[in-house]
């Protein structure tokens, strides 16, 4: 059955001398990988810049229900981006939240709210001209909205703390691991009101970033399941050295 769709390239991998697999999460029916032939003429339509991580792209693909690997038949540009894959800051961004979306978006729909929240955010981070550097930490936070799990911080007292397994503040120590200190738990309020507007009024220091990106990476390994270490976190962490 022929399907057009839009589509975010979540990752692709070298198959052979002149095939990709990359899967794509796309508006008609979530993360779908396929095999891509790329020639290597310059004449050929199907081009590998098309797959780069995080491209938006229009396709036409054959779907088949049967088949592990679906095929593409024509795709082009969803939006073409200005800046983000040539800025050498937000195109590691892009890698991270790329395999970060990878490993989270595997049993998600598609469509919805949940897939025009991520190209809204791509086209804002594109368009952003300064001012991103907290750009993933807000994305990742408020992506929880729309996956289930996002904290509730309207029942927060000062000397509570986060249990991150009910993702809710409590008044004691809950009685597994998985909880935040009444310090680090007061600054959960703090991050939920950050918006791509108002980040950059938040002023955060390296280790700041780098503690809060361990904490919403357990929070997520508690949420997703088989959600692993990314390998793309500790090229980021330079970028923000």
């Amino acid at each position: 059955m022929q399907e057009k769709t839009m589509g975010v390239v979540l990752r692709a991998l070298k198959y052979g001398d002149s095939s990709l697999i990359v899967d794509i999460y796309t508006a008609s029916r979530g993360t779908v990988p396929f095999i891509v032939k790329v020639p290597k003429s310059r004449r050929a339509s199907v081009k590998s810049v098309f797959f780069r991580p995080l491209s938006i792209l229009e396709i036409d693909f054959d779907y088949r229900q049967k088949s592990a690997l679906q095929r593409i038949r024509d795709v082009r540009f969803g939006f073409t981006y200005r800046s983000l894959p040539y800025d050498p800051v937000k195109s590691s961004i892009a890698l991270f939240l790329s395999e970060f979306l990878s490993r989270v978006l595997k049993h998600e729909a598609g469509g919805g709210a949940l897939f025009s929240y991520i190209i809204y955010s791509l086209q804002w981070l594109d368009a952003s001209e300064r001012a991103f550097s907290n750009f993933h930490l807000v994305f990742i936070v408020r992506l929880t909205r729309f996956l289930g799990f996002y904290p509730n911080a309207e029942s927060c007292d000062e000397g509570d703390y986060f249990d991150m397994v009910s993702a809710c503040f409590v008044p004691s120590r809950p009685f597994h691991h998985a909880y935040l200190e009444p310090r680090e738990a007061a600054l959960i309020p703090l991050f939920l009101r950050m918006n791509y507007d108002t980040m950059r009024f938040f002023a955060l220091t390296r280790r700041d970033r780098e503690r809060f990106i361990e904490v919403i990476g357990e929070y997520y390994r508690l949420h997703v399941p088989e959600f692993p270490e990314l390998k793309s976190l500790e090229v980021l962490k330079e970028v923000f050295a």
